[in-house]
């Protein structure tokens, strides 16, 4: 079970296992949150794939293996419009928070990127005044609905706004506000494929890996 943010390059990368290892992968994508709801819940899945503190945060509460977190890349949130319209400011933080105050409609995710907005709204002091126009996008990327006209503004790993076609991305946020977000493979505690799944997640360890990793826009971890 998978988040969206390393999608890009797991899908380059899932073949190159498959036909070296014999062994076949059937994924599942969901929202950084839905992920953690179902294995909470019982879910059964032999790996996730998620940000190092909700692996975590499943060994915690014995659902995935003790000591089975491999970390696989690191990523950044980014910023995006719609294709051709202007770009705001977000050479800081403080512009940042004026770009959101002038915004007519603002879109972040369900994954680590969203849980870590939430938060940032929160110490810009600006939650309150911008909750009318701020929208959770499920099921789909958030430069989705940028591309769409539906947000003006939107927040994602940089790696899962890449892809989209129909927006600009301005860039990552400014370093003085930026959350770098480590994501890491987890095993589950009663699965039966154990050894497989660790092979499968030290296969994007490897160097043969990275270049991948790289060109869909994260860094190795």
């Amino acid at each position: 079970m998978g988040s969206a943010a390393i999608k890009e390059a797991y899908l380059e990368l899932v073949p190159q296992f498959e036909r070296a290892s014999g062994h076949k992968v059937i994924t599942t994508w969901t929202g950084g949150v839905d992920i953690v709801k179902r294995v909470s819940a019982g879910e059964h899945t032999d790996m996730v794939v998620q940000s190092a503190s909700a692996v975590d945060g499943l060994i915690k509460l014995g659902k995935l293996a003790p000591g089975s977190r491999i970390d696989i890349a690191t990523s950044w949130v980014a910023v995006a419009v719609r294709a051709g319209a202007p770009k705001a400011d977000i050479s800081s933080g403080d512009a940042l928070k004026r770009a959101l105050l002038a915004a007519k409609s603002i879109a972040y995710s369900t994954g680590p990127s969203g849980v870590y907005l939430i938060e940032l709204f929160k110490r810009m002091g600006i939650a309150d005044q911008i909750q009318h126009k701020v929208a959770q996008i499920k099921g789909e990327p958030v430069g989705a609905a940028v591309a769409r006209g539906e947000a003006e503004i939107g927040f994602q790993q940089m790696s899962e706004l890449l892809p989209v076609p129909g927006i600009d991305i301005i860039g990552p946020l400014s370093p003085d506000i930026q959350e770098v977000t480590t994501f890491s493979a987890g095993i589950h505690a009663n699965s039966k494929v154990a050894e497989a799944a660790r092979e499968f997640a030290n296969f994007f360890k490897a160097p043969a890996a990275h270049p991948v990793i790289q060109r869909k826009g994260m860094e190795p971890a």
